[in-house]
């Protein structure tokens, strides 16, 4: 049995990038029960195609249509990905339903999904992502960050929100492991702003032109020194190829919420490796379930960087979750229960919860 459900859990505090403003994680989350085991999944999309052209809306329906039938046929994660390979795009939708299969299926092996995978190290480093603020308050953030023991701190940016915000946390912080988001903001028309970046000692700049800017990059690449992160750039391992094989990306956020799930992401992270690129995990808002897939890959073994999987208090007053991840030197450690190792605070989540429908029997 299938189900599907809308949240809408509100943020602690709203979170500001270069795309617009989010007061509240607007989630879908599929619940899979076959009598005996209940897994789940969580898409990354949003209520609108700002962030990318799938949306909760739209995707329920490739779901419904095209997905779910699919699922009928195995409740295997590897051989549902090579079924549904013939359906173009949709990779936030592919990946609820494959990542919620690997919960299925490591649950059946009575495994955490982490020991599952394989090739852990055991814990993620944590790195934090503060959004657009004025300057006194970004400082006021990252000081408390500092302070808690996260073990990167990075700063969104944007087109007037950049040099003046960099010289004031160098000022405040000159030595803190330090990056920038940029969302894709910018553009070559904007190469004397980004050439400034290198005198700030940054970790990277994260994603400075258009995901598909692949002429830009390899322009852009030779013009800074400062290392690029690429992340709405790398959606699908023949991406990442061209990417790496470009020299343009040095390092990767991994996403795989958006990578159409965790095979996908390990094929990528095998790439990275094999051409010793940086990787991390970076989080789309994601819940308590989200959450708990992430944190599963950015503990494997391959994966060295410190990416944006903040325990759940950063984020929401109340998870839709029982278990809630917490830091402890600026690490996180998965949870030891079989699966993602979460079970659902079912009063608070029916609070939030929108709309939900079964799907299939």
């Amino acid at each position: 049995m299938l189900h599907y459900f809308k949240v809408s859990i509100p943020l602690i505090q709203e979170f500001k990038t270069s795309f617009g403003v989010q007061y509240q994680r607007e989630a879908v989350i599929l619940r899979y029960y076959d009598g005996e085991i209940e897994a789940f999944g969580e898409m990354v999309s949003d209520e609108y195609p700002g962030y990318s052209y799938e949306f909760n809306d739209a995707e329920i329906i490739v779901i419904k249509k095209y997905l779910a039938p699919i699922l009928k046929k195995t409740q295997d994660p590897e051989e549902f990905s090579k079924l549904t390979e013939h359906i173009k795009g949709h990779n936030m939708a592919k990946a609820a339903l494959e990542m919620m299969l690997y919960d299925y299926i490591s649950k059946k092996e009575e495994k955490p999904l982490y020991k599952f995978i394989g090739r852990t190290k055991g814990y993620a480093d944590v790195g934090i992502s503060i959004g657009i603020s004025s300057i006194d308050a970004t400082i006021s953030t990252v000081e408390k960050a500092v302070n808690r023991g996260y073990k990167r701190i990075k700063v969104k940016i944007q087109k007037g929100h950049d040099i003046e915000l960099l010289k004031s946390l160098r000022g405040k912080f000159p030595n803190i492991p330090l990056s920038v988001d940029a969302n894709q903001d910018y553009t070559l028309k904007d190469l004397e702003t980004l050439k400034k970046l290198d005198d700030f000692n940054l970790e990277y700049i994260e994603q400075p032109l258009g995901k598909d800017d692949f002429i830009g990059y390899t322009k852009l690449k030779k013009e800074i020194q400062t290392k690029i992160c690429l992340d709405e750039s790398i959606e699908s391992p023949e991406s990442a190829i061209m990417y790496i094989e470009a020299g343009i990306a040095d390092i990767i956020n991994l996403k795989p919420g958006r990578m159409g799930g965790i095979g996908n992401t390990l094929k990528v992270i095998d790439i990275a490796k094999k051409n010793s690129v940086g990787l991390w995990v970076g989080g789309m808002l994601e819940t308590g379930i989200g959450r708990s897939f992430n944190i599963s890959i950015a503990s494997l073994e391959d994966v060295k960087l410190p990416g944006d999987t903040s325990p759940n208090d950063k984020y929401f007053w109340k998870d839709i979750t029982m278990e809630v991840f917490t830091m402890e030197n600026g690490r996180i450690y998965p949870f030891n229960n079989p699966g993602i190792g979460v079970t659902i605070d079912y009063p608070n989540f029916i609070q939030v919860m929108k709309d939900g429908e079964k799907i299939i029997d």
